[in-house]
């Protein structure tokens, strides 16, 4: 069994939505399943269907949540330190083509957000990152081409 890593705040945001799914949005489902099945002829009716439908994804993400949940190894990126790049870093880069800086986090699958600079440890920039300390050069390859970033500054936070 493959150990999932993810940072603190990724742990709490699956519990989170586990818990929301089983105690908020079952039940919710359920009582539309049911009102539904009150209206009759179940093979035509689009309601029910369609209840049934949102339970079986709503159980699906449930069971997903609840392996990724028990395969996690939790790490605390506030206990990290040092000058190469890891999962938890947080790598602030410039573009070397447009002198553009951005700053990104390697974190689990699924924490990644690339809009607020959460990147995923099996992304092509972490993997790129990974191993490297402030100074070195990077090339990544995206899939709009090739990229090249100078590595600025790294920190566990």
């Amino acid at each position: 069994m493959e150990k999932v890593p993810m940072t603190a705040g990724g742990y709490a945001a699956l519990t989170e939505e586990l818990r929301r799914r089983q105690q908020e949005d079952r039940p919710r489902i359920i009582q539309q399943i049911s009102e539904a099945r009150a209206h009759g002829d179940l093979s035509e009716n689009a309601e029910y269907h369609a209840a049934k439908e949102a339970q079986s994804l709503n159980e699906g993400r449930i069971a997903e949540l609840e392996d990724k949940l028990s395969r996690a190894e939790v790490i605390d990126v506030s206990k990290l330190s040092g000058s190469t790049i890891k999962f938890g870093a947080t790598v602030t880069v410039v573009d070397e083509d447009t002198e553009e800086e951005k700053a990104y986090q390697i974190v689990g699958e699924s924490e990644a957000d690339v809009k607020s600079g959460r990147v995923s440890l099996t992304s092509p920039i972490a993997r790129a990152l990974i191993g490297k300390k402030a100074g070195d050069t990077v090339e990544v390859k995206t899939p709009g081409g090739g990229k090249s970033y100078e590595i600025l500054k790294v920190a566990f936070v």
